[in-house]
């Protein structure tokens, strides 16, 4: 996704302002759920427990947050679906499920534009190229991880948080830049995937930066690129994939906030200013810093553009890889 930090952060100022201050509500839900498709431990969760925390005793008397894992996201997207339109169970996921997925699976059980609507985005960032203890310590920048992998095809694999998720595309198209092959290794997260890197398993895993630094930073997985347009504004150390030869690889992750269909407008707007309430809270904004996340609240119109622009990106990539979409 073609997008600058400084676009996307006048574009998300213009749409709080336009949007106006949250309300206080008196008649707050009995219980919500936030419903996250990855396992615990990853900044997606981190993201929906943190928020779930600020929904507790304004937005409703009780706010959960609920990992349905699976299908890279699919299953989350599904549960939400078929849940009450009351605002009650409300979808927390990254951009695949919605704008990648379409292009890579012939039928999904739910339709991104139809079954779901937008509420609010919820954190930018950037995803990584991170190697482990199968690397030769030698290896310090993608082109030189990439002929370690021509010159060791056996091992030449990275995983990712789930097949079809954008990490595995960015994998794939990666290679198919390089003309090299690399084995692509699905697991239920990020965390899972980073586990058997340093067990030796998987050379390399791609996903959300804030996912390694902690064993980037303990010296036991190495952080080699990462996919913004420009360095990552926690990792101003660290070579951006278009610095390193790979413009196509210029891509934004975000999470976003969802509902499902015909949840009445009043109560989506209740929502939006609940979320933009949680997402600019000091305590909650420093909280996903220390994961590498941006928070970033927008209007339910902000988000749906960001969607479209995110399909774009991902129907252009697609064809350059030469993806055919699965059953």
């Amino acid at each position: 996704m073609h997008l600058s930090r400084r676009q996307f952060v006048q574009g998300t100022a213009a749409s709080l302002i336009l949007g106006g201050a949250s309300p206080s509500w008196a008649n707050a839900l009995e219980t919500a759920k936030v419903v996250i498709g990855f396992a615990p431990g990853g900044t997606i969760d981190v993201t929906g427990r943190r928020v779930a925390e600020k929904l507790t005793g304004s937005y409703a008397k009780a706010a959960i947050a609920e990992n349905k894992t699976g299908a890279g996201g699919q299953i989350a997207v599904q549960a939400v679906k078929s849940a009450a339109p009351d605002g009650g169970t409300i979808l927390l996921t990254p951009a695949s499920p919605l704008g990648l997925h379409p292009f890579t699976y012939r039928k999904l059980p739910y339709d991104p534009l139809r079954d779901v609507v937008p509420v609010s985005c919820a954190a930018m960032f950037d995803y990584a190229l991170v190697v482990g203890p199968m690397v030769p310590a030698s290896v310090k920048t993608v082109p030189e991880f990439l002929a370690w992998c021509k010159a060791n095809p056996s091992q030449a694999s990275f995983g990712t948080a789930g097949a079809g998720s954008a990490a595995n595309f960015i994998g794939a198209a990666l290679a198919k830049g390089a003309g090299a092959e690399l084995r692509h290794v699905p697991y239920r997260g990020s965390q899972p995937a980073m586990m058997d890197m340093i067990g030796g398993n998987v050379a390399a895993v791609v996903g959300p930066t804030g996912e390694f630094m902690s064993q980037v930073k303990a010296g036991k997985v190495r952080l080699l690129a990462t996919s913004g347009p420009t360095r990552g504004k926690f990792t101003p150390e660290t070579p951006s994939y278009v610095e390193q030869g790979f413009p196509q690889l210029a891509y934004l992750g975000w999470y976003g906030f969802y509902v499902p269909a015909k949840t009445p407008d009043d109560v989506l707007q209740r929502l939006n200013g609940a979320l933009r309430t949680a997402l600019t809270a000091p305590d909650v904004v420093e909280s996903l810093a220390s994961v590498y996340l941006e928070a970033y609240p927008s209007s339910p119109q902000k988000l749906s553009a960001l969607l479209k622009t995110e399909s774009d990106f991902w129907a252009g990539l697609i064809k350059t890889i030469g993806y055919t979409p699965e059953g």
